[in-house]
């Protein structure tokens, strides 16, 4: 697996990472455990070293099933989790006040099985707390060890207008994924799948490595519950893009206009701020 550094940091991961969310929260009925671990070192065995959590995922179960997983090669992984919630729940209102962003690294620290956080930065901005003290006080959790830095599905073609979601899965209320956004989206997905099928790739491994292609510094983090596309995935680091491929692509994402909404509003209000 080819690596990349992340911004300045010199913080050195996996091409691509694994979002872990999706294995036990979010997206339907949690994988087993014993399965979500296996799938979690199968990535490790590929060569992933960039694994992203939270302590709002689940809330809580999602941390402690990636610390159990990479617990036994933990210093070659790269750990990456969030704060930011109040009392850990994306339900309940942000809260990074600098009380909270300690309470938030030492339990993560705990569930993690660990004695750092590689990567550590704020979910959701707190429109209550000035952003100096956020970082200020990340910024003390990086003097004494705790932390080390701090931070910043469609396009498979699997999924269509007649595909259902499970009733807890969070895509349900995503503006981008009812029936008629992703009907009128399907001509991105089927012109990706054209360009796939010439490097006898599939459309996610195409999006993934146009992401790739975009900055040196950008390190996609998707999640899977299924270790076929894991490996697919994975695969998408090995695709290098032309310069005719990209312009290909820019010039349809120019002329294919999106529909739907990335997060419903009361999302979309806490995001991008």
């Amino acid at each position: 697996m080819q690596t990349r550094t992340l911004g300045k940091s010199g913080l050195e991961v996996s091409a691509i990472g694994l979002g872990c969310m999706g294995l036990s929260f979010g997206y339907g009925p949690a994988l087993p455990r014993q399965d979500a671990i296996a799938l979690i070192r199968s990535a490790v065995a590929a060569g992933v070293t960039f694994f992203d959590t939270a302590e709002a995922y689940g809330p809580f179960s999602n941390e402690e099933l990636v610390g159990e997983a990479l617990a036994p090669m933990r210093d070659r992984v790269v750990i990456a989790t969030k704060f930011g919630f109040r009392d850990g729940n994306s339900q309940s209102g942000m809260d990074s006040r600098p009380e909270r962003i300690r309470e938030v690294a030492d339990a993560s620290l705990e569930r993690l099985k660990t004695d750092r956080i590689d990567l550590f930065y704020q979910h959701r901005v707190d429109p209550n707390v000035p952003m100096e003290d956020v970082a200020g006080t990340v910024k003390d959790l990086i003097r004494i060890g705790k932390v080390r830095h701090l931070g910043r599905g469609f396009l498979t073609g699997k999924i269509d207008e007649t595909t259902t979601f499970a009733k807890d899965d969070f895509r349900n209320i995503v503006p981008r994924f009812s029936p008629q956004a992703r009907r009128a989206n399907r001509t991105l997905v089927d012109f990706l799948d054209s360009i796939a099928a010439t490097r006898k790739a599939t459309p996610g491994q195409i999006a993934l490595a146009w992401l790739l292609a975009q900055k040196p510094w950008i390190v996609p983090i998707p999640g899977t519950t299924k270790l076929s596309r894991l490996k697919d995935n994975l695969g998408a680091a090995s695709i290098d893009l032309s310069a005719e491929d990209l312009r290909e692509i820019e010039t349809a994402l120019a002329r294919i206009k999106v529909q739907g909404e990335r997060y419903p509003p009361h999302i979309a209000a806490r995001a991008d701020r």
